[in-house]
């Protein structure tokens, strides 16, 4: 009898520590997230949606575990992509055309939109009142790197506004990215092109004055898209959408809160920066639409993008959004996110 009660006594010891234990290991899985690794072109003001996503913690609601990384460079970041090195890349979107222009058996695709116009703003040496576009005629204007977005949408703009970059004024565009605002510091130029904040901190400095807005004139473009690739969301079709859902309530976030708001939220990115030059550039991008609404990507915005890169001698076609674009998963955070004022 006690080695019957014995084993009985045993038995039930078992069952418990395995109901313990299956019941840990079901409490892990549902806490448990998941881990995706982004690379962002470059830490900018300019993608403050993203970094409103992790710090009002809507990539951890979704379960997503984002691990963000800046690798300076779209060549780098989309090699970066294409090696398994990262899993979604921040980057202009004219980057996956070339991708898909070389040739790929798992190409990559576009499922997010972060911002809707080209970032750059034309600043002028001298405060000058009434400008027009036609007063950059016999200056020397320092643009930014050729065959990036912000040459290419600054060409656009400049030809748009019946000025030939050949002849009607002095173009230098063989200055690295990151020097080009030195330049303008130490001398160079009459005009420049610049990001911000770097635009509102030489406004403060009393370098001189934003005169126009190349974004705006530029029109609206998938200017930077989160993307990965196809492969990428054929195995992970349900991590592809919860991004896409925090990212959509970040962005309803943002259209939601004043300059001042977002720039306490995006601080913690930007350690060295001083928030009023925070506040003054979100304040900029806020005003003009910089910020998408929503991740979706409509054809008028890819066709001009299409037509900025065309004009830049950059396309060999025209490729379709429906090679390259995937609404899919950013419709459907449009439709089911709600935002919540």
């Amino acid at each position: 009898m006690m080695r019957k009660g014995y084993r009985a006594a045993a038995l039930a010891l078992a069952v418990g520590m395995a109901v313990s234990m299956l019941a840990g290991c079901g409490g892990k899985s549902e806490s448990a997230s998941v881990k995706v690794k982004v690379g962002e072109v470059t830490r900018s003001v300019f993608y403050a949606p993203e970094y409103v996503a992790l710090s009002q913690g809507f990539f951890k609601d979704e379960g997503l575990d984002v691990e963000l990384q800046t690798i300076p460079g779209g060549d780098k970041t989309m090699t970066a992509l294409l090696s398994g090195a990262i899993d979604v890349a921040l980057v202009g979107s004219e980057t996956s055309i070339y991708v898909y222009q070389q040739g790929s058996d798992d190409p990559v695709i576009n499922f997010a939109q972060l911002t809707q116009r080209d970032g750059t703003f034309l600043f002028a040496r001298k405060e000058q009142s009434n400008f027009d576009w036609s007063q950059l005629k016999g200056s020397t204007f320092l643009g930014q790197r050729k065959g990036g977005m912000p040459q290419m949408a600054g060409d656009f703009t400049l030809k748009k506004k019946g000025i030939d970059t050949s002849k009607d004024l002095t173009l230098i565009q063989n200055i690295d990215f990151a020097n080009i605002a030195g330049a303008f510091a130490s001398g160079t130029g009459d005009y420049v092109q610049l990001f911000e904040p770097q635009a509102s901190i030489f406004e403060r400095e009393g370098r001189g004055k934003v005169v126009a807005s190349f974004g705006v004139e530029s029109g609206y473009l998938p200017y930077t898209v989160f993307m990965t690739k196809l492969s990428f969301i054929t195995k992970h079709s349900g991590t592809v959408q919860k991004f896409t859902n925090a990212l959509q309530k970040a962005q309803n976030w943002v259209k939601d809160h004043t300059p001042e708001e977002i720039a306490d939220a995006v601080l913690p990115y930007f350690k060295d920066a001083d928030k009023d030059v925070l506040v003054s550039a979100i304040k900029r991008y806020k005003d003009q639409d910089t910020y998408a609404l929503n991740p979706v990507i409509d054809d008028a915005e890819w066709n001009n993008l299409l037509d900025v890169m065309d004009n830049a001698g950059e396309l060999k076609e025209r490729v379709p959004a429906s090679k390259i674009v995937n609404n899919s998963f950013a419709e459907k955070a449009l439709s089911e996110v709600k935002d919540d004022k």
